[in-house]
């Protein structure tokens, strides 16, 4: 269960195909024809990701996969494994009396004491994923890149393929890139689908579902820019667009309505999202090397037709004080604003909106993310990497919409995590 609430936190472990392939310099895209002729390159990599008070928990091992063959040709395929368990909030606000909520699959109950962010603490899934691509010449200046993607969880299913083009000029300091993926969803909620808006019902009653499964589509389109500046420094600009249709709710998720004038909760209904949504992103790289070392400072804008807009500052420093071991920290910075049809809880009385979601992911907040790289290099060409990371984030903890008791507790679920990554590559 939780393949659309996880969704903040695997995007912190991949991204769209799209995206990914433009985040590297594309410089990196002519490193097929170093590996002619070489045996397979192997990335192995277990990461474990764990949230503060007792949330979400995670471990992912990692294999990739390279094969280099003669005309700078190459195949490359990845697997990963998510296992994940514990708590996560489930939209519904505290308030100062126990709350009893009903399990996705309707047939159990859990409570939360007064004050307490309301969690779902039956939080588990299991994720297989397994990535590949073919990357191939196009004639003397251009590569292109052929993929599909397969990920499966307990209830979600999603496949889909991409390809990429980099095409260089200007004596080779010049790559323009382009890219297109599509992926098909299907989602298969524990209980069934819930009808927007409707009440939660006491656990072992008829639940409110519309079906059993539902189905959304994501395209993604990509054009990005690099330049080489100097023997020492290189520039990146990218442009993704993002379309998605289809069932964007999240099944687990709730509202709290509650009293006009006590805002005490009176019933929690589930959320009703948009069908469609238009995502844009505006990417931008810096990189110079040292005599060593290396300076990287990039900046990501955001914007959606949902109403929200997202500024991410990052920079990192790789200082390699001698040729066999480095080391990489890291911070970033991340604000966005609130979606149109964020709730922080419905009024009794009041019409009900034809859209509205209370998930803490969708309204206005700030990120941070401290991080160190530490890694060692063998004679033997193989190298070994550990990353330690810590996120936080920071909303408005008593919004001007809280009602009575509302004013009193913290309506923000702040996110404290951290991740810790063991890499051997070889």
């Amino acid at each position: 269960m939780g393949a659309i609430k996880n969704d903040d936190f695997k995007k912190k472990l991949t991204s769209a195909v799209c995206t990914l392939l433009g985040a590297v310099p594309a410089a990196q895209a002519a490193q097929a024809a170093e590996d002619a002729g070489k045996k397979w390159d192997i990335d192995a990599a277990v990461l474990y990701y764990q949230e503060a008070d007792n949330r979400v928990s995670a471990i992912e091992p990692v294999i990739s996969l390279r094969r280099g063959f003669s005309g700078n040709r190459a195949l490359n395929v990845k697997f990963t494994l998510d296992a994940l368990t514990g708590a996560t909030p489930n939209g519904a606000t505290p308030t100062n009396v126990p709350q009893t909520f009903t399990r996705p699959s309707g047939s159990d109950s859990y409570v939360v004491q007064p004050g307490e962010t309301p969690l779902d603490d039956t939080f588990k899934d299991t994720r297989l994923a397994v990535n590949g691509s073919w990357q191939q010449p196009v004639g003397r200046l251009s590569l292109l890149t052929l993929g599909g993607n397969f990920s499966k969880e307990y209830d979600f299913l999603s496949v889909g393929g991409n390809a990429l083009l980099a095409r260089d000029f200007n004596d080779r300091n010049t790559t323009l890139t382009f890219g297109l993926a599509l992926e098909q969803d299907s989602v298969d909620p524990v209980g069934g689908v819930p009808i927007p808006l409707a009440s939660m019902a006491a656990a072992g009653t008829l639940q409110p579902r519309q079906g059993g499964s539902e189905s959304k589509t994501v395209v993604d389109a990509m054009v990005g820019i690099t330049q080489v500046l100097s023997p020492r420094t290189l520039t990146q600009v990218n442009y993704s667009l993002s379309q998605n249709s289809g069932y964007l709710n999240d099944p687990y998720k709730l509202l709290s309505v509650v009293d006009p004038v006590t805002g005490a909760t009176v019933r929690n209904v589930y959320e009703n999202r948009p069908d469609t949504r238009s995502k844009h992103a505006l990417y931008w790289l810096m990189r110079h090397r040292l005599k060593r070392d290396v300076v990287s400072g990039d900046y990501r804008f955001f914007f959606d037709d949902w109403g929200v807009t997202s500024h991410t500052l990052g920079l990192n420093y790789r200082w390699q004080p001698s040729k066999k071991f480095w080391f990489e920290p890291l911070v970033r910075y991340y604000t966005q604003s609130e979606a149109d049809f964020f709730r922080i809880q419905l009024v009794d009385g009041q019409p009900i909106p034809v859209e509205a979601s209370a998930d803490y992911r969708l309204t206005a907040f700030n990120g941070l993310t401290f991080g160190l790289k530490h890694g060692w290099m063998f004679a033997n060409g193989h190298e070994l990497i550990l990353k330690l990371e810590y996120y936080t984030t920071q909303g408005d903890d008593s919004p001007s919409e809280a009602i009575g008791v509302q004013r009193g507790l913290d309506l923000y679920p702040n996110l404290k995590s951290t991740v810790v990554q063991v890499q051997y590559r070889f």
